[in-house]
């Protein structure tokens, strides 16, 4: 049995039942295809049915605020993505009349769509033979095939998309790329591969000589950056003060309480609280926060003072209402913590 009868049939035996896989719908297959991206399955679910019921069309999205966009993606993580769904949206409204566009080359210009979302979209919407290469997918290749070419080097990518490309069934592409990636999510997992179970486990080099673990291959990891954020929680007791990330950053878009990124000492922090004339200091909480590439240990002081006074770019807020402002999944936490009611 060849490379693609053998996806293709264990596919159609193992699927998991998932709703984006039930439609042909392009606009709902794209927004789980961003959803999900570096986001489980498990976690990205409740986010992909909130976007269906809120926004049903791709009309009710593009014409949607971006802190109504942001405040229904908060705490997924990489806003980035949900700013870039929001202006595709906008496009494909102005530009395409509201229509999903149905060509590849329409369908990766729009914002944020890069390679791997417009041949996922493509081949499940539109059955169009554009192959999918993502993080399952580089496993299962580099497993069967024994490819030691680093998948996070130009040269590995250029490789293994041309070999998906071989591969890929023109007259089945969606259900080719599904079951291939869904191999790699259940089947061909990274630490503790099911390799008995594999509908591959006969063609797979790797399998023969047991190295599978040995791939795929990375070149080298990325580094760390490690960040010191103090956030001073300014408040009179019924208003708190936020600010709207507007720098090139981490979190553009989102609003987070006054902030201190230092590597002073904590008196020097003090010192600096103290020219705010405080009723109160207290420091309320310690948090780790791990992001893809920086590290961040937070700070959080609690401030009381009898008369807020903003800076530029600052706001007031009834705390009653903090609900309505989206957050960083770190301030969420914090929040938490106090028991404040967020959101879900």
């Amino acid at each position: 049995m060849d490379f693609t009868t053998s996806i293709q049939k264990w596919y159609r035996l193992n699927q998991r039942e998932l709703p984006w896989r039930s439609t042909k719908n392009p606009y709902h297959i794209w927004l789980s295809e961003v959803i999900l991206q570096q986001t489980r399955v498990e976690q990205g679910m409740p986010y992909y049915f909130r976007f269906t019921e809120k926004f049903p069309r791709i009309e009710d999205l593009a014409n949607a605020s971006e802190d109504q966009v942001l405040n229904l993606w908060q705490g997924l993580g990489y806003y980035s993505r949900a700013r870039n769904l929001h202006a595709a949206a906008k496009t494909v409204v102005q530009k395409h009349k509201g229509k999903f566009p149905s060509s590849y080359a329409d369908i990766i210009a729009l914002k944020g769509v890069g390679e791997y979302t417009a041949a996922a979209v493509a081949s499940i919407a539109f059955d169009l033979p554009h192959a999918v290469v993502d993080g399952n997918v580089y496993r299962v290749l580099s497993r069967v095939f024994k490819i030691d070419t680093p998948i996070d080097s130009s040269a590995g990518k250029k490789e293994f998309q041309l070999l998906a490309d071989e591969l890929v069934d023109p007259k089945n592409p969606g259900s080719h790329n599904q079951s291939l990636m869904e191999i790699g999510s259940l089947v061909c997992t990274p630490s503790k591969p099911d390799c008995e179970n594999c509908p591959l486990h006969h063609l797979c080099l790797s399998y023969a000589d047991k190295s599978f673990l040995n791939y795929p291959v990375k070149a080298g990891k990325t580094k760390v950056r490690k960040r010191n954020f103090h956030y001073l929680v300014l408040t009179d007791g019924k208003k708190v003060v936020l600010k709207k990330r507007s720098e090139k950053d981490i979190w553009i878009g989102l609003y987070d309480f006054r902030l201190i990124e230092t590597d002073e000492r904590e008196n020097q922090i003090e010192k600096q609280i103290q020219k705010l004339n405080p009723r109160s200091v207290k420091r309320e909480l310690d948090l780790k926060h791990i992001l893809s590439h920086q590290k961040i240990e937070a700070v959080f002081w609690y401030i009381t003072v009898k008369k807020i006074v903003l800076q530029k770019g600052e706001t007031a807020v009834y705390i009653k209402d903090l609900d309505q402002y989206p957050m960083p999944r770190l301030l969420i936490r914090y929040l938490e913590s106090k028991h404040c009611s967020l959101h879900k």
